[in-house]
């Protein structure tokens, strides 16, 4: 041991003692002062500690989130001409948000309008017609048909003549070939009337794309909100998918708490729930459980629940923290006793049960406060009596003789508490930050 170490040792040693003999003289003077005390009793009041059905309330906290929120994009490429909102407009479904220059959109649309014309005219359509019903109406067909039909009366004619043995043979085989060729024709007629129907179809739907492309160069609102973000300007070029602005619908709002996983079975659908943010202290919101997520988190060992909360009045914002009180379907029978009977002091609540007209000082463990009553989980049971101090400036102690005096209400009963109906109890949910 070091010189150093020798004299530390020197000087705390005394230190000690002196410590040691001031305690025990103190608790010489505390145990003097206690004897010469008076022996006359203390007035007190006595309470009865008393069992009731408390339904829990279940306490958590959260964040609010938008029903619904929509990232809005072009659909088309060119340049903005115009924008029409900015962040907290309020707009309606269907409502133009942003103009993007037309002209070359306009042009392809013409054109497409153009080619459908085109092959309208060759198939012979009128105004009201949109597609051939028969194909051997078409005009082609029509002409082809007929120059069958004539070349296979002829061909027919000189088989008879031939057999009759007048006219060549060289006749009869000119009238075959050109029966055949006639045939081929009227296939060819056919056929190309089928190739321009199935252009017709699909120069329409080119021209009906063209078309929508030039009503997408007016952005609309998909759904009936707010705007939250703008990420476009005039003259900016925009690309297809480019996000030009994002809507959130926030009436009604989403309100997502955290619940233990112990209190999973406490909480129904459609349980009504109260919250409260840090902008409307004075103000209660309701809502009701919408949905439940159906898994736990293994970390926090408790899962999310989700509310719809009504917000007609836009007071409430996605992104508030809120606090949650939600009734439990959960009732059980607790002991409880007026807060003003019990004593706190360096992190221990006692109070002081009166036995043969004396005091005894007890210990207790407290659960949920119950308005002026706290629930005492420990240390009491149903029936006992506790002293209530009728002089606050007069302390109790230990083993202290009492006198009962009357109660402050005469017609109840000092050793019966009044009956009381159910009453609710909070019940913390796990600790969340703001987010």
């Amino acid at each position: 041991m070091g010189l150093r170490q020798k004299l530390s040792t020197a000087l705390i040693l005394p230190i000690l003692v002196f410590s040691l003999s001031c305690s025990r003289g103190e608790n010489r003077r505390a145990q003097a002062e206690a004897s010469a005390k008076p022996s006359q009793p203390l007035p007190v009041r006595v309470v009865a500690a008393n069992q009731r059905e408390l339904r829990r309330m279940v306490e958590s906290v959260g964040t609010l989130f938008a029903y619904e929120e929509v990232v809005v994009s072009s659909e088309v490429e060119g340049k903005a001409s115009e924008v029409l909102v900015d962040v907290g407009d309020r707009v309606s479904q269907g409502q133009v948000l942003v103009r993007i220059s037309p002209t070359e959109l306009q042009l392809a649309s013409e054109q497409q309008k153009a080619a459908l014309e085109q092959i309208r005219a060759r198939l012979g359509l009128t105004d009201g017609e949109t597609t051939l019903k028969d194909l051997r109406e078409a005009a082609g067909v029509k002409k082809a048909a007929a120059d069958l039909s004539d070349t296979q009366q002829k061909y027919q004619r000189a088989q008879e003549l031939l057999e009759q043995g007048l006219v060549p043979r060289q006749s009869y085989e000119e009238a075959e070939s050109r029966h055949k060729s006639a045939q081929a024709n009227y296939d060819l007629a056919l056929q190309e009337v089928r190739n321009l129907v199935a252009a017709l179809n699909q120069v329409r739907a080119t021209s009906e794309l063209a078309e929508k492309k030039l009503r997408d160069t007016q952005i609309l609102a998909p759904i009936g909100g707010y705007i939250k973000q703008r990420s476009v300007s005039a003259g900016q070029f925009l690309r297809v998918q480019t996000p030009v602005l994002t809507l959130v619908r926030v009436d009604p709002l989403r309100a997502r708490v955290t619940i233990p996983e112990k209190m999973a079975g406490w909480i129904p659908i459609g349980q009504a729930i109260s919250l409260s943010v840090e902008a409307y202290p004075d103000r209660k919101f309701t809502g009701k459980i919408s949905r439940m997520n159906p898994s736990v988190d293994a970390q926090t060992r408790s899962f999310e629940a989700e509310a719809l909360v009504e917000n007609s009045d836009g007071l409430l914002k996605p992104g508030f923290f809120v606090r949650a009180s939600i009734p439990s379907n959960r009732a059980e029978h607790i002991v409880s006793l007026p807060e003003k009977a019990l004593s706190y002091a360096y992190g221990v609540y006692t109070l002081f049960a009166v036995k043969d007209n004396r005091l005894v000082q007890r210990e207790v463990k407290i659960g949920d406060r119950l308005g002026e009553e706290v629930e005492i989980l420990a240390g009491l049971s149903e029936g006992d009596h506790v002293a209530v101090p009728v002089n606050p400036s007069q302390p109790l102690y230990d083993g202290a003789l009492v006198e009962i005096a009357p109660q402050e209400n005469s017609q109840q009963d000092p050793g019966k508490a009044a009956a009381k109906p159910p009453t609710e109890g909070r019940t913390p949910g796990p600790a969340k930050g703001k987010s």
